[in-house]
């Protein structure tokens, strides 16, 4: 069962290198500041910006002020590479980073606010640095440690295009870890242990189905739990994943095919398809409001509920263009992407500086270093996460309410999210030109019963079985609750 807290958490994606720049403790060693690319230059694939957690640390009251409660940190331990998914040292946070210090003392202030953070688990493959890996390199058959690997030959070929062992999209720079090892396993799973024990709040999962054995996710789950139950696992799996989701595996995976789905949605045909399909994403196909809603009637009835509401909803992350280029910088329509996925069952999740609007295309133009300047921000983008992570956390349908569907006509979309007594009434008007508001209830409200516009503040009535209401702006949401 996945813990209560995910239901109530807004999580926000940090890309550590490029988030912020914070100042350690004096005298603690640090890298040489000028050999940092600079902050605003285009990323490059082995460049390196700086940010650390000492800057996440700093940007918290910024994130809290939005009303993100959640941490999702992509990798932080030790590594040769920007993106430190290359892990040489599992038990040590990268020193650019700040080091074990740093993630200290991140956990104790985030939990002094009551935020959660959840770390990047990369235990498929590791770094050519890893001391197993290079202890093999240097003793070959010799080495206590061959038998972790899937090798094929030696001497390795490890700075060839073409290694002679098993490597994570035979990239000679990941070689990918042999779990049926006893003892490689063993030491996965210790390290699952230690960072639960020092207080991390769960686990992303790097591309879990690339470890093809499901005993290995049962007894990282048994392990994970046994220290601490409210620990959250969840998975980077990008389609159908009932495989790991019938409660011995994974609490929830990332959830793609929702975003894809709010995308097509909302992007229609202004989205740009080419850029997506160049990714993860895949072709994103354009939906009206129906065949919108029958995409979410099936990701919906493929989980248990408690399944459902766990879910990491995402549309873009450190793995897609962002969604600012994906909408070609139509403000309106990013602003409505996001503030639908805030009303839709699962814990939204945003990727850092998608907030305000930050552009990017493909790895690595997608991980630029965070904008500061709130000159350049898209403000209406951050009015609508702050307004909408509002509106969830007083709003407990929101965050536990069931989806019933009341209305979808090309781009015009209605449906409640229903909890015991309590219940709210989304529409959803994703065209260029207004909509009047006349929603059947399906039983949801009385006759006579007055609703609000949460968001508007506009007052609505119930009149034979319709919620009636003024206009709709174009690229806009409403939520309509019951006033007593």
């Amino acid at each position: 069962m996945a813990p209560d807290w995910v239901k109530d958490a807004v999580f926000y994606q940090i890309f550590p290198d490029r988030f912020r720049i914070g100042q350690g403790p004096l005298g603690q060693p640090t890298p040489v500041r000028g050999a940092f690319e600079p902050w605003e230059a285009p990323p490059t694939l082995r460049g390196f910006k700086g940010g650390n957690l000492w800057g996440v640390i700093e940007g918290l009251d910024y994130l809290q002020e939005l009303g993100f409660n959640a941490l999702y940190l992509c990798p932080v331990f030790s590594s040769t590479a920007n993106h430190r998914y290359h892990t040489s040292d599992y038990f040590q946070v990268d020193p650019v980073l700040g080091g074990n210090e740093a993630l200290k003392s991140l956990l104790e202030e985030a939990h002094r606010r009551g935020m959660r953070v959840i770390l990047d688990g990369v235990f498929n493959h590791c770094g050519r640095a890893h001391f197993a890996f290079q202890h093999v390199m240097e003793n070959e058959a010799a080495s206590p440690y061959r038998d972790w690997f899937h090798i094929y030959k030696f001497p390795l070929a490890a700075y060839t295009k073409h290694p002679n062992y098993a490597a994570w999209w035979n990239n000679p720079e990941l070689p990918k870890f042999n779990t049926s090892s006893p003892e490689c396993r063993a030491y996965l799973f210790r390290v699952a242990e230690y960072w639960i024990e020092q207080g991390i709040d769960g686990w992303r999962l790097d591309v879990p189905n690339e470890i093809d054995d499901d005993e290995f996710w049962r007894e990282f789950r048994r392990r994970v739990k046994a220290i601490n139950p409210e620990a959250y696992i969840v998975g980077e799996i990008w389609d159908d994943a009932s495989r790991w989701l019938q409660g011995d595996q994974f609490d929830a995976v990332m959830n793609y095919p929702l975003g894809r789905a709010v995308l097509g949605f909302v992007g229609g045909e202004a989205l740009d398809k080419d850029l997506a399909a160049r990714s993860g994403l895949g072709r994103v196909e354009t939906l009206g409001a129906l065949a919108f809603h029958h995409r979410l009637a099936d990701l919906f009835s493929r989980y248990r509920w408690e399944v459902v509401t766990a879910q990491m909803n995402l549309m873009t992350s450190h793995d897609t263009p962002r969604i600012f280029s994906l909408m070609r910088g139509q403000v309106e329509r990013v602003s409505l992407a996001f503030a639908l996925l805030f009303t839709l069952p699962g814990a939204p999740m945003v990727y850092y500086g998608d907030e305000v609007g930050m552009p990017g295309g493909h790895d690595p133009d997608n991980r630029r270093g965070m904008i500061w300047d709130p000159e350049r921000w898209q403000t209406p983008i951050r009015e609508t996460i702050q307004r909408m992570a509002a509106l969830r956390r007083s709003l407990v349908p929101l965050r536990y309410g069931r989806y019933q569907y009341l209305y979808g006509q090309d781009g015009h979309l209605a449906f409640a999210r229903l909890h015991g007594g309590e219940s709210v009434v989304v529409a959803v008007n994703a065209t260029p030109e207004p909509w009047r508001i006349q929603i059947p209830l399906h039983g949801t409200w009385s006759r006579g019963e007055r609703a609000v516009d949460l968001i508007s503040g506009r007052e609505g009535r119930c009149v034979g079985g319709y919620l009636e209401d003024g206009l709709l702006e174009p690229f806009s949401l409403g939520v309509w609750q019951v006033q007593g």
